[in-house]
């Protein structure tokens, strides 16, 4: 097709797909490096061996999540269910980096992935997948699912011979669900029975 997209008729799709957890990064404008360890020697429930790991770990549960705390004034987020929350979490951890003594400000956020798990509610047959379908990797004796590649939207699907699948690359929650659409499109006519 050149260049134009085409419209896939939702009707026939029952999307069944949930957010499992979505990755961020953030950066922080600093005025010296973040002393991790004072802020492990001011809260217990962190976790700092810089021998082993060179970021400090803060969990926190509302909302639940794991942040990755690095001296350069950088932070990783994992365990999120929504990219909304993410900036919740983010000014309470502020708030516990500021409690220690140590200053930060105006931090960016950005969405890095967004892992999805779904069920197509079909059977799939890979051998015939990694036939018809492009940007396929199948190797059973590796692995026991399809690695599919979608190039519009980004995103990379495990397919498995029950009808799940998981979906990873996707930067928000439109990117999520065009990704569904587009794999329940190209895999129920050609290479699906039930």
């Amino acid at each position: 097709m050149s260049g134009e997209k085409k419209k896939i008729d939702e009707s026939n799709f029952k999307l069944d797909y949930k957010i499992e957890n979505v990755v961020a990064t953030v950066i922080m404008e600093i005025t010296e490096k973040i002393d991790l360890t004072k802020i492990s020697r001011k809260f217990e429930d962190v976790e700092y061996n810089p021998e082993r790991f060179p970021g400090l770990i803060m969990r926190i549960t509302e909302p639940k999540a794991t942040f990755l705390i690095f001296t350069t004034g950088k932070m990783v987020i994992t365990g999120l269910r929504r990219a909304d929350e993410a900036s919740a979490g983010v000014k309470k951890v502020i708030k516990y980096i500021k409690r220690a003594g140590i200053n930060v400000s105006n931090p960016e956020i950005t969405i890095q992935n967004i892992v999805a798990s779904g069920d197509l509610h079909t059977y799939i047959d890979l051998n015939m997948a990694a036939i018809v379908l492009e940007n396929v990797m199948y190797e059973p004796e590796v692995f026991p699912g399809v690695i599919y590649r979608i190039q519009d939207p980004k995103t990379v699907f495990l397919i498995f011979s029950t009808g799940k699948v998981v979906c990873t690359g996707a930067k928000n929650k439109k990117i999520v669900r065009d990704a569904f659409l587009k794999l329940n499109h190209e895999v129920r006519e050609p290479v699906s029975y039930t």
